[in-house]
């Protein structure tokens, strides 16, 4: 068993919580043996959201003191995985972490994960690999999205195409074409802005069901303000985060004041329903694909209904009619993802992330 399973954890920019999965890989499917979902501290989700954003007091030692505190959540996450799939650390093979991103500069030559990988290694007596994004970065990729290289091996068929949007902090797609290049890039913010804005006014982590947001009117003044954000006219490849769309960009657009708080929320649902439908429409001409969603954003009702009115020609999906329940994917794509690097195999996507290479991603803290 030791050498077929492995963990993985994520923790995405919407910041609400730690997902752990334990899975068994074969070449026809993934065995999901056992997941956790660990809520974040809220001191360490306010140290987080802090780090976000550049100038605060201390930064060097508040990032350490945050990603020890990160490898204690991810290490509890990982434990209490194990216990609900009844294994022991010793049957795992290793842990594959995506840290906690709290820059990403591709543009520049750095992107920034915070998840101590000694410490999680020590704390839980398992391989670690972590640090996947940096060397794409170094050979001048985005080092982002990193999933389509899963979502390839995982749901991609010879006879049709298929897309797999994942909806989460930032939205972003793969496009899986038989016969030709792997393509996936960021869309633009998706739960991101979404949570911030419910959590501001309604003091609750995210819009239940889209519940809040069915509410309000979209305000077609403030979308198209929103949407004239230079970065949805640029071409892949490209990658976004929090460094371009946070509430403070939000709160810059004078329109946001004049409007109630609802409608803000039901034009921020428009806004990911639009950056995500925009790109699928000149991907596939907005007909002749599958399209299947994960990340938190599919279990938000108003969200994927907005989706298929505004691809009509598409059938829109969750990821769960492959087989893979929407919540978990990205888990499992970072434990695949230790899986390669271990297995000596380079998993950069040069067509995805512009490169001039491929890679090997990630970075080894033994056991």
């Amino acid at each position: 068993m030791s050498a077929k399973v492995y963990a993985g954890l994520m923790s995405g920019t919407s910041l609400d919580a730690v997902d752990a999965v334990l899975v068994r890989f074969s070449p026809q499917t993934v065995q999901l043996l056992g997941q956790s979902s660990h809520p974040f501290p809220p001191a360490l989700r306010t140290a987080l959201l802090a780090l976000n954003r550049p100038g605060g007091h201390d930064e060097l030692e508040q990032a350490a003191q945050a990603g020890i505190a990160l490898a204690r959540c991810y290490a509890d996450a990982t434990l209490e995985a194990l216990r609900n799939a009844g294994l022991k650390a010793a049957d795992v093979r290793a842990i594959g972490c995506h840290g906690q991103t709290v820059r990403h500069r591709p543009g520049e030559g750095f992107t920034l994960q915070l998840g101590n990988g000694a410490w999680l290694a020590e704390l839980t007596g398992i391989t670690v690999v972590t640090d996947f994004r940096s060397r794409d970065v170094a050979a001048g990729g985005q080092g982002a999205p990193l999933v389509p290289a899963f979502h390839a091996a995982q749901f991609g068929v010879p006879d049709r195409t298929r897309v797999i949007l994942n909806l989460g902090g930032i939205s972003n797609l793969t496009l899986l074409q038989p016969g030709k290049a792997l393509r996936g890039y960021d869309c633009g913010p998706c739960n991101v802005l979404l949570d911030g804005w419910t959590e501001r006014h309604l003091q609750r982590p995210f819009d239940a069901d889209g519940a809040w947001g069915r509410t309000g009117v979209v305000q077609s003044g403030l979308l198209e303000a929103l949407l004239a954000h230079p970065y949805f006219d640029r071409l892949p490849p490209k990658s976004t985060g929090r460094d371009e769309f946070h509430l403070g960009w939000l709160d810059a657009h004078p329109a946001v004041q004049r409007h109630a708080p609802q409608d803000v929320q039901a034009t921020l649902v428009e806004l990911a329903a639009r950056a995500a439908a925009d790109c699928l429409r000149r991907e596939t001409g907005g007909a002749g694909a599958e399209v299947y969603c994960c990340g938190g954003g599919a279990r938000n009702p108003l969200l994927m209904e907005r989706l298929q009115a505004l691809l009509p020609r598409l059938p829109v999906d969750r990821t769960d009619a492959l087989g893979l329940p929407t919540a978990w994917v990205e888990a499992v794509a970072f434990a695949w993802l230790a899986r390669e690097l271990l297995a000596g195999r380079k998993a950069g996507q040069p067509d995805v992330t512009g490169a001039r290479h491929a890679v090997p991603l990630g970075a080894i803290y033994p056991a």
